[in-house]
């Protein structure tokens, strides 16, 4: 009979190894991140005569790389390019003064961010009645249900989550192949529809066309779940908890929702947007607030991982056919029934 104390007593080293390891691993993943929050070549225009822009290009080159800086004519050519989603704002700088551009639908943080930037003495243009902080305007607002953004970066976590709770459902109640794809397809779908009712029709956070966000909420959805259900697939358990290891501690926390990839430091920002999370809560925002624009990188981003989570679950179901075709037949049916004709 196995001593049980002994067996007790030989884990201890490794329980005292293993949970500050993973809260290290956790704490590093989401708080790093947020603890180094500072713009990144985070895109910002800049509109005027060159006469009177040049010396606001010439002090955010100073900032060692906060702002990528793009040019414009005039206001409406920045105008455009928030709504575009080319840039997070911009100053436009005329003999008048200055007016600060903002987006924030795009990002709540970075637009309060650019106006402490630029409401600080030393950023402020300068008349003969002392210094002139710009005057804010909000080309496209956030929600007013949801002005601080708070509602809308909440959504990416509960996604994530019943993607993850979808796929480990999908795959224990069916085996891999066409029928657990197309009932993953479904589930999203309602899925979609049900978290647009709740974020658009009740509680009123986004805006846009409701078929379209319903859309691609239920993309997000399928492309975590597929994928994960894809490596549960071909890798078993194993696969299927790294993959939801990925989509919950890196694709939740890295995906920039709650301020902007541009913000998070290098190369966070960009890994987070090649995961579905950051991907997908970036479209949505495109869809709720910008009319689709600057959405069809995450759109591509989306559909290859729902394309390659469902060919892992094919490649897994022809995978285990090939495995039950090549099996050693056992024989002992056929003996008893021998035995018993004998």
């Amino acid at each position: 009979m196995p001593d049980s104390s002994k067996t007790t007593t030989t884990n201890w080293p490794r329980v005292l190894v293993v949970v500050p390891a993973v809260l290290a691993v956790t704490l590093s993943i989401f708080a790093w991140p947020a603890a180094r929050l500072s713009p990144r070549d985070l895109p910002f225009g800049v509109a005027g005569p060159a006469s009177v822009t040049r010396p606001v290009e010439q002090s955010l080159a100073r900032q060692h790389g906060a702002f990528d800086v793009h040019r414009y004519a005039d206001e409406q050519g920045a105008r455009r390019a928030i709504k575009d989603r080319d840039v997070y704002g911009a100053l436009v700088v005329a003999p008048s003064g200055e007016t600060l551009l903002t987006a924030t639908a795009a990002s709540p943080s970075v637009a309060t961010m650019l106006e402490q930037t630029f409401a600080a003495p030393e950023s402020s243009s300068t008349s003969a009645h002392g210094p002139q902080t710009p005057r804010v305007v909000d080309v496209v607002p956030a929600d007013r249900d949801d002005p601080h953004g708070s509602a809308f970066g909440a959504l990416v976590l509960p996604l994530v989550l019943s993607s993850v709770g979808l796929a480990l459902a999908v795959a224990l109640s069916t085996v891999p192949g066409v029928r657990q794809a197309v009932l993953l397809g479904g589930a999203a779908l309602l899925g979609g529809l049900v978290a647009t009712a709740l974020m658009q029709s009740w509680l009123g956070v986004i805006g846009g066309s409701w078929v379209v966000n319903a859309g691609v909420i239920s993309l997000i959805m399928l492309a975590i779940a597929s994928a994960l259900a894809g490596l549960k697939a071909l890798g078993g358990y194993v696969g299927f908890g790294l993959g939801a290891a990925l989509m919950v501690l890196v694709g939740n926390a890295w995906s920039g929702i709650s301020s902007a990839p541009e913000m998070l430091p290098k190369p966070v920002g960009l890994i987070g947007q090649l995961l579905p999370p950051g991907a997908g809560g970036n479209l949505l925002r495109s869809t709720a607030f910008f009319d689709r624009a600057g959405g069809y990188g995450h759109l591509a981003v989306l559909l290859v991982w729902a394309g390659l989570g469902v060919a892992a679950i094919l490649t897994g179901a022809l995978v285990r056919r090939r495995r039950a075709l090549h099996a050693p037949r056992s024989l002992e049916p056929e003996i008893r029934a021998a035995g018993q004709t004998a």
